[in-house]
């Protein structure tokens, strides 16, 4: 969770660098890039951990505060509706990486980990105000749904179009179907 400046910075670098053709972005003709849309995926990142600082920091210390969050939340909700994504601040870790643009959902109170990469047509769901706990370096494929009080561990790779509805705490492992099976381990 974004607590500083400091944070702030950590956390896009790390997402910056997660990202595809992460060299070109930072760049200059990459920074304007980002600004003309083209890199519409990581300017939508990065008002969403704009808006994670507004909100922890920012909007605590004053009204010029809460005016700058305002106008970042507005920013954030212009971007998510635009892009097609449903992901609530604060749940993300650093490393964040989101390919495509399209249809992601993400329950708020899921958490995801650091370098996580989610494709399109991911939903995380949850049930009963219980929703999934994701570690860290997990590729999500295409289409995955994950829902309800289950955990994954880190390092795990999740097939397209599979639906997990139990918990995978081996790290290391690919799973994939409807429902989810342990496929194999990883290398």
């Amino acid at each position: 969770m974004i607590t500083s400046k400091e944070d702030y910075e950590e956390y896009l670098r790390a997402d910056i660098s997660s990202s595809y053709n992460f060299k070109e972005i930072d760049t200059v003709l990459g920074t304007v890039k980002v600004w003309l849309g083209i890199y519409e995926e990581i300017r939508f990142i990065k008002a969403m951990r704009y808006l994670e600082y507004c909100e922890n920091v920012l909007k605590k210390n004053s009204l010029l505060g809460v005016l700058i969050w305002l106008y970042a939340k507005l920013r954030f909700k212009r971007l998510s509706i635009r892009l097609g994504y449903s992901i609530p601040i604060n749940v993300c870790g650093p490393g964040l990486s989101l390919p495509h643009r399209g249809n992601i959902i993400i329950n708020p109170n899921s958490k995801i980990g650091a370098n996580c990469r989610i494709h399109v047509g991911v939903n995380i769901g949850g049930h009963h105000d219980k929703a999934p706990i994701i570690g860290d370096n997990v590729y999500i494929g295409p289409g995955a749904i994950l829902f309800g009080n289950i955990r994954i561990a880190n390092n795990v790779t999740i097939g397209a179009n599979a639906t997990v509805t139990k918990s995978f705490l081996s790290e290391n492992v690919a799973i994939a179907g409807t429902p989810a099976k342990n496929y194999k381990r990883k290398l």
